[in-house]
Formats: C-alpha cells, sequence, structure tokens
C-alpha cells in the first residue's frame, strides 16, 4: 500500500511539474498576475 501511494505521488507530481512548466513556457504567468491584481484591486475597493 505505502509503495502504491508513493507511486501515486510521485505520478501526480510530474504531472503538476509538467503543466506548471507548460504554462510558464505559454506565458499564462503574466496573465494569472494581472487577474490576482485586479482581483485584489477589487478586495480593497479600488478596482
Amino acid at each position: 500500500m505505502n509503495a502504491r501511494r508513493n507511486a501515486a505521488t510521485a505520478v501526480l507530481l510530474a504531472a503538476s511539474a509538467a503543466l506548471i512548466s507548460a504554462g510558464a513556457a505559454a506565458g499564462q504567468h503574466v496573465q494569472v498576475l494581472a487577474k490576482a491584481i485586479r482581483i485584489c484591486l477589487e478586495c480593497i475597493g479600488i478596482g
């Protein structure tokens, strides 16, 4: 059971790293930052 759990963890970690890398390569980090800034400004009542 422990080996199976470790294998599942490794697969999920690898998939996460691959998707994060693909998003960063496509320039998605810029859009995420822009949306986060807009949300924060709306929360404090400026935007």
